[in-house]
């Protein structure tokens, strides 16, 4: 396993073996086919926007998108009409109220927001339906292209639900007696109950939340699924309603866009660093899983993931990986050179937390990729490092070293030592040098500074 994936899984996998033993809730029910579900299925993942997949758990289980597929339909209609155009069929504001929740609006019929039912019934029905291309198989491209992999619809869920959905149907005769809806009620409530019976893993799904988090370009494929605008609108509507009557309190606590589905699944995204995914068919009186609710939220916590935490990242924090033969190293004499070929260096500049500091472990495998030869680690245009990072980079540098590999920082600064006296427990200080020829001197054979 590399150092960056020790780093992030050793989380993921700690919340995993914490949050299993959580058996509150139970799976949904009114859908016959999830009621058959495995109970005590988990799994959790993350993709960084580098299009590193990181995961603990039932990550690879399949199971239905149900809800979860609405933000991801909503940025398709946006892409295809615009925001004006789908505002009048589908407002954005947050309903106070559950899932299926009959939310109108009294004068013109508009559902409250795209993520409780009755609005995600419209944003379907406001998908292109042609002979060339029907509306299902335009929603299951979309889909598809966003976890960048193609997906397939769980028939047996879909027949189901489709046996069972009569509320969902009350819903879309309820709105096309008022005005709205733009296709037959029949219609469009088929075309839903598909759309929510397509087949994920979490591994999709945090594929999927990445594509968001990264301004509509999935992080896998390189494919710009939507545009960039598009990808800001679902994120805000996803941060004020995706978890319905909860929204407040979750972004408060937690602090990321996200969206739950009665599956078991839900989403988060951090914009410009990371999709998160987690998969738990147990859940709470609100429809969301139970335990993938208290992982995200002790993610978020443990990482400092919160969005108000961190308005902005650096998109340069690695700025060199190369080796110490690649650099200039006056007087150096041939057999020195030859020992310095030898020595991995990555320069990392900035504020770094924990996004930064993944793509630097990420930074410090590839600079060994050549093999097990000693790495140095340049932070002297650093301007600061956070608490999870610093533990992050202490971890993984710690962990090459255990390699019986010199492992050195030039950290003029110190901004790696713990602050404060000798904390009883923590790992030592990783061997530091004022200077990065001092540190590459030190790990080609030299003697210590």
């Amino acid at each position: 396993m590399s150092t960056a994936a020790d780093a992030v899984t050793e989380a993921l996998s700690e919340l995993h073996t914490r949050f299993t033993r959580l058996r509150d809730g139970r799976p949904a029910d009114y859908i016959p086919q999830l009621a058959r579900t495995d109970p005590d299925a988990f799994g959790l993942a993350l993709i960084s926007m580098d299009g590193h997949l990181y995961s603990a758990g039932d990550a690879g289980t399949p199971f239905t998108m149900q809800s979860v597929s609405k933000p991801f339909v909503y940025a398709l209609a946006l892409s295809v009409l615009g925001l004006d155009e789908v505002s009048r069929w589908v407002n954005a504001e947050p309903s106070g109220e559950a899932y299926n929740a009959i939310s109108l609006e009294p004068d013109t019929g508009r559902p409250d927001n795209a993520m409780v039912n009755a609005g995600a019934i419209i944003t379907t029905a406001l998908i292109p339906d042609t002979p060339a291309a029907p509306r299902s198989d335009r929603i299951l491209d979309c889909l598809s292209r966003f976890a960048g992999r193609r997906l397939d619809v769980d028939e047996q869920v879909y027949a189901s639900e489709a046996a069972t959905g009569d509320r969902n149907r009350a819903l879309a005769y309820l709105i096309r007696s008022t005005g709205p809806l733009p296709v037959d009620p029949v219609a469009a409530v088929e075309t839903y109950f598909r759309q929510c019976a397509v087949r994920v893993t979490a591994l999709d799904l945090a594929a999927m939340a990445a594509t968001l988090a990264n301004g509509g370009v999935n992080p896998l494929t390189g494919d710009a699924v939507v545009p960039e605008p598009v990808a800001a609108q679902v994120l805000a509507v996803m941060a004020t309603c995706g978890m319905y009557d909860a929204s407040g309190e979750w972004l408060l606590r937690v602090g990321l866009p996200a969206k739950s589905g009665v599956s078991g699944g839900l989403i988060a995204a951090g914009p410009a660093r990371f999709g998160l995914a987690t998969y738990s068919p147990r859940l709470d009186p609100s429809g969301t899983s139970v335990r993938g609710r208290a992982a995200l939220g002790a993610l978020s916590e443990r990482l400092g993931l919160h969005l108000m935490h961190n308005p902005a990242l650096a998109a340069s924090t690695v700025t060199l990986v190369a080796t110490a033969g690649d650099l200039p190293a006056a007087g150096a004499a041939p057999q020195d050179r030859a020992l310095r070929e030898r020595v991995g260096v990555v320069v990392a500049q900035g504020a770094i937390d924990f996004t930064a500091a993944e793509r630097v472990l990420y930074a410090l495998d590839e600079s060994r990729t050549q093999g097990a030869g000693p790495v140095v680690l340049d932070l002297g245009q650093v301007t600061g490092v956070d608490r999870v990072a610093r533990a992050m980079l202490r971890g993984g540098l710690g962990r090459i070293a255990a390699e019986g590999v010199r492992t050195a920082v030039a950290d003029p600064a110190r901004r790696l030592a713990l602050p404060g006296p000798g904390q009883r427990g923590a790992p030592p200080d990783p061997r530091s040098f004022a200077t990065r020829e001092q540190a590459v001197a030190w790990c080609a054979g030299g003697p210590a500074g």
